[in-house]
């Protein structure tokens, strides 16, 4: 390894204990040392270090459970059996192509498209528990990824019966056992809660299973709070729906995640925020102070356990009920303790604004706060809080006078029936009134300045700045577009056709787990060649024809004989929920800049990352890649991020999926159902509070509509929120929106187009192909595309380009 692989693997070694946490524990562990250990599960040898597609991360290896495990000294008995589950996951893997295979030719499908992001089912099995030793593991392993959605079944969230059988008799056979979840997201663990310690490892990148050693060993100590509630299946919100193929209606609301639980009363199995150690805090309110309607709380956290760890204190406001309904609580800050040795105490300040806590009236197309009492609550969970003091709101106030733009979603919003705790005798009160806040009046339809070099150009020149890397003369799978061609396995680049005339081009590269760059590649006198790539992953699920078609396209990236092959490895960084875990917005920025530093070194501009929706739904194939179900603990973690990569000259992040893409089904033809209010309050906060906070320089749209309009065609999000809005200044592109794969008969609704993205202010069609190139064309011609909303958009690519090449 390099040096600078050798690095960041230490920091992330060092660091992502705190990513991880305890559902539940006893004093079995950590270990006096390393010993006799009797390891099962699937994790155990086919670790997850993050999930599959964008996400994925090639590094120069992974180490798994069984590795990390007997590097740090640990003897495994369990050989046998994981030899056995070995034969079972092969044999079941064939089953799963061939099923895939069959399935395609009765849809009339490519069975690779068909089969992207889905997840193997966990085979059941009868392999005896045979293996001995001080202690035992179980490390369930469950994988996801993009292009398909997690389901309510046994394998996935459900534990299969073997999982079950075999926890339970592990559990009751070792005085010393662990049961390790190696997941992206939730679990149902209804079956099992009688095991006595249950580790959420999660998916922490390369060096997982060096980690879940440390931890073992109590070299390293969890210190991580769920991003995301946790509980039984049937327990979660069934107002909204998820899984249509065409429409989703979120008629839940603002009523996402914890909001849902808390206000209806429903107890889930391990609540938003909660989180275990290897010892214990306490955590005391202090006094409450403001500078108008900034609300600062100090909180007192204590170390009562035997061991030092580290506390993540969460603030949240129980808001009053008054034109508007409102959830039992709202998140509103949080701060990670220093470490605290055992017995050491620690007063950790949080900061908030009130008027950040406003909701959006649709009837009076504003963001207000109703008059009433603001409980303002201290704790370590949603469900573990303290009262800390009451901020008395005399008169109503509007925050910001906005317009309604993101359209009709043909039903009224679920409001939940309950009662709030409104006791406020004994608190801290601080009184504000209208005078205390300022009242911010958006100006809509700026017009963005032109430079003098983009004007000069003909509208063919404007077409291709808005089209991706389209290039006539060049030849590719649309698939992937042309790619790029100064950095191998980058996702595409900015156009190059006009580098002549002194336009630039940017170079992008996938995340957010890491760059996703081939691993090798080598040059000649056509250019830089990957060897290797996303579609050596197709193999399985070709036809004879289509293998033929792949070896003869891989020629082309055939190095000759005597040819210097060149290396490229990133660090595979947590996952982003993992991360969220945290609740260490400095430790995100830390992980930022290392895929900055990475970005500076091979020479990537703009990193697709990173991923901010919302976890409406535990069945979102990629809610891995996503931090949370709250929107103020994504934005946050996002800007972090976006603090850490953009700190490095010529780096950018591009955030996304803007917005409402919340499934992976069907994903570039489904219609998002949302209110204006759920939109702005739940959806798009976090793109908000990212945007004024660290000014990501690119914006990636996502592929599904919005109340039946593409949100790439969507010139209320894309002008009116983001820019006029949240005061945006980055450019905003596409997903990579390709033809073959959008184009369904079977769809209700029809894919994105380029044309209607140029007009909406799009700066960027990606990945950039001839249809989308003539689309913009016929446009400009017909007049249905002004010259000056081109020359705009080429403009925020020309300057971007500028200053990050």
């Amino acid at each position: 390894m390099e040096k600078y692989e050798q690095e960041h693997l230490d920091q992330v070694l060092k660091t992502a204990a705190e990513c991880t946490l305890f559902l539940k524990k006893d004093d079995s562990f950590p270990l006096a040392g390393p010993c006799k250990i009797a390891a099962f599960g699937n994790g155990v040898r086919h670790t997850i270090k993050g999930g599959t597609g964008s996400g994925d991360v090639y590094s120069r290896f992974s180490v798994n459970v069984e590795k990390g495990l007997t590097d740090a000294g640990f003897e495994l008995t369990t050989g046998k059996w994981l030899d056995g589950y070995d034969k079972l996951l092969e044999e079941g893997h064939k089953k799963f192509v061939d099923g895939i295979k069959k399935q395609a030719e009765e849809l009339g499908v490519n069975a690779f498209f068909l089969s992207f992001g889905m997840v193997e089912p966990q085979p059941e099995h009868e392999l005896a528990l045979d293996g001995e030793g001080e202690a035992a593991i179980y490390v369930l392993a469950r994988n996801s990824g993009e292009g398909n959605d997690r389901r309510p079944e046994k394998g996935d969230v459900y534990l299969t019966d073997s999982e079950v059988r075999d926890i339970l008799a592990l559990n009751k056979k070792f005085d010393k056992f662990m049961l390790v979840l190696n997941v992206g997201g939730p679990v149902d663990l209804t079956p099992v809660l009688e095991v006595k310690n249950i580790l959420v490892l999660s998916q922490l990148g390369v060096v997982t299973g060096n980690i879940l050693a440390d931890i073992m060993l109590g070299k390293a100590n969890p210190s991580g709070k769920l991003a995301t509630t946790w509980t039984k299946w049937e327990d979660y919100s069934q107002v909204g729906d998820f899984g249509d193929a065409h429409d989703v209606n979120y008629k839940e609301g603002v009523y996402v995640g914890y909001r849902y639980f808390d206000s209806v009363g429903k107890e889930p199995l391990f609540p938003f925020g909660f989180g275990k150690s290897y010892t214990e805090f306490e955590v005391t309110p202090g006094a409450i102070s403001n500078s108008k309607d900034e609300i600062t709380v100090s909180v007192k956290v204590t170390n009562t356990g035997k061991v030092a760890g580290k506390e993540a204190v969460q603030i949240y406001v129980s808001c009053p009920a008054g034109k508007l309904d409102k959830p039992a609580k709202d998140l509103a800050a949080f701060v990670k303790t220093s470490e605290l040795k055992a017995g050491e105490s620690e007063t950790v300040k949080a900061s908030f604004k009130l008027s950040d806590l406003a909701s959006y009236d649709e009837e009076a197309a504003a963001y207000i706060l109703d008059e009433g009492n603001y409980i303002v609550l201290a704790g370590n969970s949603s469900r573990d809080v303290k009262k800390a003091g009451v901020v008395a709101l005399t008169e109503k106030v509007t925050t910001v006078k906005t317009r309604n733009c993101l359209g009709d979603p043909g039903f009224k919003d679920f409001v939940p029936e309950f009662t709030r705790d409104e006791d406020v005798a004994g608190l801290t009160k601080i009184e504000l009134k209208a005078a205390d806040f300022e009242t911010v009046e958006v100006e809509y339809d700026v017009e963005y300045p032109v430079d003098d070099l983009i004007a000069g150009l003909t509208d063919e020149e404007l077409a291709y700045i808005n089209t991706g890397a389209f290039d006539p003369t060049r030849t590719g799978l649309d698939v992937i577009g042309n790619a790029s061609q100064a950095v191998p396995g980058a996702a595409g680049e900015t156009t190059r056709v006009l580098e002549d005339k002194g336009v630039k081009s940017m170079v992008m590269a996938d995340g957010p787990a890491g760059l996703r760059l081939t691993k090798e590649y080598f040059e000649d006198e056509n250019g830089v060649h990957g060897i290797g790539s996303f579609a050596d992953t197709m193999a399985d699920f070709l036809s004879d024809e289509e293998k033929a078609k792949m070896e003869e396209m891989a020629k082309l990236n055939t190095p000759k004989e005597g040819t210097v092959i060149k290396e490229q490895y990133a660090t595979a960084i947590p996952i982003g929920t993992a991360i969220a875990q945290s609740f260490n917005y400095d430790l995100a920025k830390e992980y930022g800049d290392i895929v900055g530093q990475e970005m500076e070194r091979f020479h990537v501009h703009l990193w697709l990352a990173p991923a901010l929706n919302i976890h409406r739904s535990i069945l979102c194939g990629r809610n891995f890649e996503y931090y949370s179900e709250d929107p103020v603990v994504a934005g946050m973690f996002a800007a972090a991020i976006t603090e850490g990569v953009q700190a490095h000259k010529g780096c950018g992040t591009t955030i996304k999926h803007y917005a409402a893409n919340n499934a992976e089904f069907n994903r570039y033809n489904s219609n998002s159902h949302v209110s204006e209010r759920a939109m702005r309050e739940i959806y798009l906060k976090g793109f908000g509070i990212c945007v004024r906070k660290s000014q990501p320089k690119a914006l990636m749209t996502s592929y599904n509509l919005l109340n039946g309009q593409h949100t790439s065609e969507h010139r209320g999000l894309i002008e009116d929120v983001l820019r006029c809005e949240y005061g945006y200044k980055g450019i905003v592109m596409t997903d990579w929106v390709v033809d073959m794969l959008q184009a369904n008969p079977d769809n209700k609704y029809r894919g994105a187009l380029a044309a209607e993205v140029v007009k909406a202010g799009g700066d960027l069609f990606m990945p950039g192909g001839k249809k989308d190139f003539d689309g913009i064309m016929e446009g400009l011609k017909d007049g249905s595309i002004s010259r000056k909303q081109i020359e705009q958009n080429a403009t925020r690519v020309y300057r971007m380009a500028e200053e990050l090449v």
